[in-house]
């Protein structure tokens, strides 16, 4: 299952053509623009035009790749699962699911469960796919066209913990919370799959 995001920094930014205010004074345009015509009554001023017209290119995009997924202290009615915090921009803490980039050579099944581990200090064994988000950001002036696969795992060692210095957080929610504390809704989407592949597998 796919699901699509689109940041706000990306699909709705507008291009528009840099037009140089002053006439004759383009880079790498040594000509000089014409005098203006001196007024006559009854007719408008003449403005001349600008000497060159450059449009702004949009940079290319590019794809990146994370894994991650949600993680289950066990598979009865009562699981709860390891939610990460971060925080944003505004200073306000953001719960989601454990994820990162892959490394070189590792597959997205690898890379989730050494990330949920990394983040989460949870040990955990994938029981099957829980779904594919991908959406848009802006980064550094560059389009990012981001792809994240997550997965279902649960717990096979392991505590809870916050060492990675990019999670200030890290909790046990029931499963019934999450949806509530799932800051992007996308996520919150995927919970929705969750009874349905928990039961296959009990």
């Amino acid at each position: 299952m796919t699901q699509r995001r689109a940041a706000q920094d990306s699909s709705s930014a507008t291009i528009l053509p840099d037009v140089t205010d002053a006439p004759g004074e383009t880079e790498g345009d040594n000509t000089e623009s014409p005098p203006p015509r001196p007024n006559t009554p009854g007719r408008a001023p003449s403005i001349p035009l600008p000497t060159a017209i450059r449009a702004r290119r949009r940079p290319l995009a590019v794809e990146e790749t994370s894994a991650g997924g949600l993680i289950l202290s066990d598979l009865s009615d009562q699981a709860q699962a390891a939610l990460i915090g971060r925080i944003d921009r505004r200073g306000r803490i953001m719960w989601s699911l454990p994820k990162g980039h892959l490394e070189v050579g590792e597959s997205a099944r690898q890379a989730a469960v050494r990330e949920v581990e990394e983040e989460t200090g949870i040990k955990g064994e994938i029981l099957t796919e829980l779904g594919t988000i991908d959406f848009w950001f802006v980064a550094d002036g560059q389009r990012i066209h981001k792809t994240v696969h997550h997965f279902l795992l649960r717990k096979i060692g392991g505590t809870v913990n916050a060492d990675d210095p990019e999670v200030v957080a890290v909790e046990w929610v029931p499963l019934g919370e999450l949806s509530a504390r799932l800051a992007y809704a996308d996520e919150r989407r995927l919970m929705q799959l969750v009874p349905e592949l928990l039961a296959q597998h009990r």
